[in-house]
C-alpha cells in the first residue's frame, strides 16, 4: 500500500501524523496552496512535522500512491474527483473524507466508478486533533472492506454502514444537526445566563435534569413530551426570546425553536394522542410525516 493525500489541512495532518506513530512508510500529499504567499508556510510546516512529502501536483500524487485520501472542503470535492479521474486505475482506492453531502458522495462515485477505483464514503466523527488517525470514521461505499483491511491494523477505527456511498455521510450530516445546534443554544443561554449573572443555578438547574440520565432516554422524553405540550412551550418560549430582546441579547436559536415548535403544533399531535404522552419518539416523527 502506498498511501497519498489530496488536501493537506487539519484532518490529512493529523491522520498522518497519527499514522506515522504507527510505523508507517512514505506518505505523499499534494494541497493547491502549498506555495501561496500566505498560506504555504502553513502547509509545508505541517508536511515537515508529519514527515510527509509535498508534492506539486495532483498527478504526482496519484503516480505514486493506490490508496488516495481525499481531504478538502466539502464544495471542493466534487471538483477534486473530476481533476483527478484521469489519473485513477482499476484497483486505487478513494477514500473521500471530506462533509460533502450524500448528493455529492454519490456525484464522485458516478464521477470516477468507471475508472475501475473503489469508493469509501468516510465520514469523521469525533475529536480528529485529539484521536489523529483514530478518530471513529464511518464508511460507506465499494471500497469499504478493503479501507478497513489496509487500515484497522494500523489502529483506525473504522465501522462500516454500507455499500452505498453516501449513507455514512448522511449519518454524520444528521448528528450535526444536534452538535452544532446544541453548541449554539448553549451560546445563546449562557449569553443570558451570564446578563443576569445566573451561570451556575442555570447550569446546575439542567444539570439536575438530565445527569445520570441517556441521551436517548432524554431525547425521547423531550420530543414525546413536545408532542403533547407544544403549544403551552411555544408560549413559554416567547417569555424567553422577549426577555432576551429586552436584554439586547442576540435571539435566534429561541426564534427558531419557536418556529419549529409551532410546526409541530400545526399537526395537532395533543388531539391525535387524545392528550396522553406517546411511548416512543417514532410514534410522534411518524404522526408528523403523515
Amino acid at each position: 500500500m502506498q498511501l497519498g493525500f489530496i488536501g493537506f489541512g487539519e484532518a490529512a495532518f493529523s491522520i498522518s501524523c497519527g499514522l506515522k506513530e504507527q510505523g508507517i512508510g512514505d506518505l505523499v500529499a499534494y494541497d493547491p496552496v502549498w506555495d501561496h504567499p500566505t498560506y504555504g508556510a502553513q502547509v509545508q510546516g505541517r508536511a515537515e512535522t508529519a514527515q510527509v512529502e509535498l508534492a506539486k501536483t495532483p498527478e504526482e500524487v496519484l503516480r505514486r500512491a493506490n490508496v488516495l485520501i481525499v481531504a478538502v472542503p466539502a464544495d471542493k470535492a466534487l471538483g477534486v474527483s473530476e481533476t483527478v479521474k484521469p489519473h485513477l486505475k482499476a484497483g486505487d482506492l478513494y477514500i473521500d473524507v471530506s462533509a460533502a453531502s450524500p448528493k455529492v458522495k454519490k456525484a464522485i462515485w458516478e464521477t470516477i466508478g468507471e475508472t475501475g477505483a473503489a469508493l469509501v464514503d468516510a465520514a469523521m466523527v469525533g475529536a480528529l486533533l485529539v484521536d489523529k488517525h483514530k478518530v471513529p470514521i464511518l464508511a460507506s461505499g465499494s471500497g469499504t472492506d478493503r479501507f478497513m483491511e489496509l487500515m484497522t491494523p494500523l489502529g483506525m477505527n473504522i465501522t462500516k454502514v454500507s455499500e452505498t456511498p453516501g449513507d455514512a455521510s448522511a449519518i454524520k450530516l444528521i448528528r450535526s444537526i444536534f452538535m452544532k445546534g446544541f453548541a449554539a443554544l448553549g451560546i445563546e443561554l449562557l449569553e443570558a445566563a451570564h446578563h443576569f449573572n445566573v451561570e451556575q443555578l442555570v447550569i446546575s438547574g439542567i444539570s439536575d435534569s438530565l445527569d445520570g440520565k441517556s441521551f436517548e432516554w432524554s431525547l425521547n422524553r423531550m420530543v414525546t413530551g413536545t408532542a403533547i405540550h407544544a403549544q403551552r412551550r411555544i408560549v413559554e418560549l416567547e417569555g424567553s426570546i422577549e426577555m432576551l430582546r429586552e436584554s439586547d441579547i442576540d435571539s435566534v436559536m429561541s426564534e427558531a425553536v419557536k418556529a419549529k415548535l409551532k410546526r409541530v403544533a400545526s399537526h395537532q399531535l395533543k388531539e391525535k394522542f387524545q392528550g396522553v404522552i406517546p411511548g416512543s419518539w417514532l410514534e410522534v416523527i411518524e404522526a408528523i410525516r403523515h
